[in-house]
């Protein structure tokens, strides 16, 4: 049994791991959704006899937060069950197994970062369903299992913050951003390397934060994009969520804690503003 199995390939995170693990000359198989259907058990077990990875790392997922209030059981099918059956499987064929989940989980009420430990809260349909996939994985994988949350994602593929403000910036236009949410802006690709780091390490299974160092808001994070694209920040103009209802409410508070890192002797993401400077260039080229 050797090699990785990348669920939801085909998507930001899951083109961006699929990417490095190519180019560390790693054997791996990727399937996107028109390849696994991972609500399937059927399917899924089918999948891990065929490619016998040895890790599965698992990107599929509904995302798609506001849409999942008015189809929760829809969101559950793909983020519950479908980490589930992976993690089922994963416990039949002896391989390990990365879940990606989400700040979500949390109520977005703190004032200091969440460590790994603290009680869970989701406000939302998306949240509930995300955790109901950790919950999943860590009960049919104790010592092989992995929960890796993240939040802000953005890359090079796909829809981001990141990219449409890069277009927005472009236009020369004023942009109004919310002050009052704060969080760790991840780049796809940092967010890829720790996921190898993590296995590569053989640290304890269980629960890590991948998110970026430091925090700003989405107001910062625009100002610090419209500034590297040469529009100038004052541009972007402050304004609350209050302004932009939303089916499911936004967290205000976002950042995680890295304690687990640094037990597992393992460093955590570089610092948010760090990495939107050296991911810049490729985003920018995509957006």
């Amino acid at each position: 049994m050797t090699g990785w199995l990348v669920t939801g390939a085909h998507g930001m995170l899951g083109r961006d791991l699929s990417a490095l693990l190519t180019s560390n000359n790693e054997q791996f198989t990727g399937l996107g959704r028109g390849d696994l259907d991972v609500t399937d058990s059927s399917a899924v077990a089918a999948a891990l006899d065929e490619h016998q990875p040895s890790v599965v790392v698992n990107c599929a997922a509904w995302t798609a937060v506001d849409d999942a209030e008015a189809h929760e059981p829809d969101a559950l099918r793909v983020n519950g069950d479908g980490a589930a059956n992976l993690a089922a499987a994963c416990a039949r064929a002896g391989a390990a197994m990365v879940q990606l989940s989400t700040d979500y989980v949390f109520d977005g009420h703190a004032s200091s970062p969440y460590a790994e430990g603290d009680p869970a809260a989701p406000r939302t349909a998306y949240g509930r369903t995300k955790l109901a996939g950790e919950r999943a994985v860590l009960a049919a994988l104790p010592a092989t299992g992995y929960v890796l949350r993240t939040a802000w994602l953005y890359g090079a593929h796909g829809k981001s913050f990141v990219r449409t403000m890069i277009r927005l910036a472009r236009k020369g236009e004023p942009v109004n951003v919310v002050t009052d949410q704060a969080g760790q802006p991840t780049w796809t690709a940092d967010l890829a390397a720790q996921i190898i780091a993590l296995v590569a390490s053989g640290a304890p299974a269980g629960i890590y934060h991948g998110t970026s160092s430091g925090q700003t808001t989405w107001f910062g994070f625009a100002q610090e994009i419209f500034d590297l694209q040469g529009a100038g920040r004052d541009l972007v103009r402050p304004t609350t969520s209050e302004k932009y209802p939303r089916p499911a409410p936004r967290p205000p508070y976002s950042v995680l804690g890295h304690d687990a890192w640094a037990k597992a002797g393992i460093a955590p993401i570089a610092d948010w503003r760090e990495s939107l400077h050296r991911a810049f260039p490729a985003v920018d080229a995509t957006a």
